[in-house]
C-alpha cells in the first residue's frame, strides 16, 4: 500500500501544496516506527542469553564477587598480586583485571585455585 494511499484526508479548503509536506510527514513517522521496532529486536536479541553462554562479572554473579572481594583484601602487601598471578598461571595485568576491574571471570580451574589459595592464606600458609 502507498504511503500516498493512507494520507489523512486534509481539511476542505486547504491548499494543494500542503499535500507533498503531508505525505512526507506520513512517510517519516513510518520509518521512525521501523526504525524503533528494528532497534527493540535486537536490544531483545542482545538481552536473551544463549544457553552456555560466558557470564560477565557483575550483579548476576553474587559469589564470584563475594570471592574476588576476598582475594582482594588479602592482598595487601607489595608483590602479592605478582605470586598469586604465579600461582594461577596467569599474568599480573591479567590478576588485576579478575579481582579488582572485574572485566573478566576466571574458568574453573583458576577460581578453584583461588579458593584453594585463600583458604591457604586465611590458614596462614603460603602456596608459593
Amino acid at each position: 500500500m502507498k504511503t500516498t494511499d493512507r494520507l489523512p484526508p486534509l481539511p476542505p479548503g486547504a491548499p494543494p501544496q500542503f499535500d507533498l509536506p503531508s505525505a512526507l510527514a506520513v512517510a517519516l513517522m513510518e520509518a521512525t516506527i521501523k526504525s524503533v521496532q528494528r532497534t527493540v529486536q535486537i536490544a531483545r536479541a542482545h538481552r536473551r542469553r544463549r544457553r552456555g553462554a560466558t557470564l560477565k562479572p557483575g550483579r548476576q554473579t553474587p559469589l564470584w564477587n563475594g570471592l574476588a572481594a576476598a582475594v582482594q583484601s588479602q592482598l595487601t602487601r607489595y608483590g602479592e598480586k605478582a605470586r598469586l598471578a604465579r600461582v594461577l598461571g596467569l599474568p599480573r595485568q591479567r590478576v588485576h583485571e579478575l579481582l579488582r576491574a572485574r572485566h573478566h571471570l576466571p574458568d574453573a580451574e583458576r577460581a578453584l585455585l583461588l579458593l584453594v589459595w585463600l583458604q591457604a592464606r586465611q590458614d596462614g600458609r603460603d602456596l608459593c
